[in-house]
């Protein structure tokens, strides 16, 4: 999130505009209420140390490579808010060759494997079907914004 800020400040010292800037912090409502939900669900917290439990593990790990593999690859330009800097064509180094949005892909996985390891269906289900919904809109006005300001 310290990366995220300073490189927000920065978008918006050269003229990005932030789309949508309410959305951010219905993300951050929404990963709090996952993590309380599985909190609860999940208690007393004791994931047996199987195959299941070190397959997700494995999965996490090979996720955050990429979520950190697309940090490095936008440098300055990378944000957990949705800022375009006009003028400026969306990216096409490192994940973003082969992917789109690769945060938004990593954070959609997440919300799959983390229920998942601590054994929680419920907060898997219904975060899940929350999280594809706000993942969808945000893809919308990321798509937008760059028809909008960068063509």
């Amino acid at each position: 999130m310290l990366i995220a800020g300073r490189n927000r400040r920065w978008l918006l010292a050269r003229g990005g505009r932030e789309l949508c800037s309410q959305s951010s912090r219905g993300i951050v409502w929404l990963h709090t209420f996952f993590f309380l939900s599985l909190a609860v669900e999940s208690a007393p917290w004791r994931v047996p140390f199987d195959r299941f439990t070190l397959d997700c593990l494995i999965l996490l790990t090979l996720l955050q490579v990429l979520r950190y593999w697309g940090v490095a690859s936008r440098g300055r330009f990378w944000n957990t808010h949705m800022i375009v800097l006009p003028g400026v064509p969306p990216a096409r180094r490192g994940p973003y060759r082969f992917i789109k949005y690769p945060n938004d892909l990593v954070m959609t996985l997440e919300f799959v494997l983390i229920p998942l390891l601590m054994r929680s269906p419920l907060t898997l289900l219904f975060f899940t079907l929350v999280n594809l919904a706000v993942v969808r809109q945000r893809i919308r006005l990321q798509e937008w914004g760059v028809r909008e300001y960068t063509a």
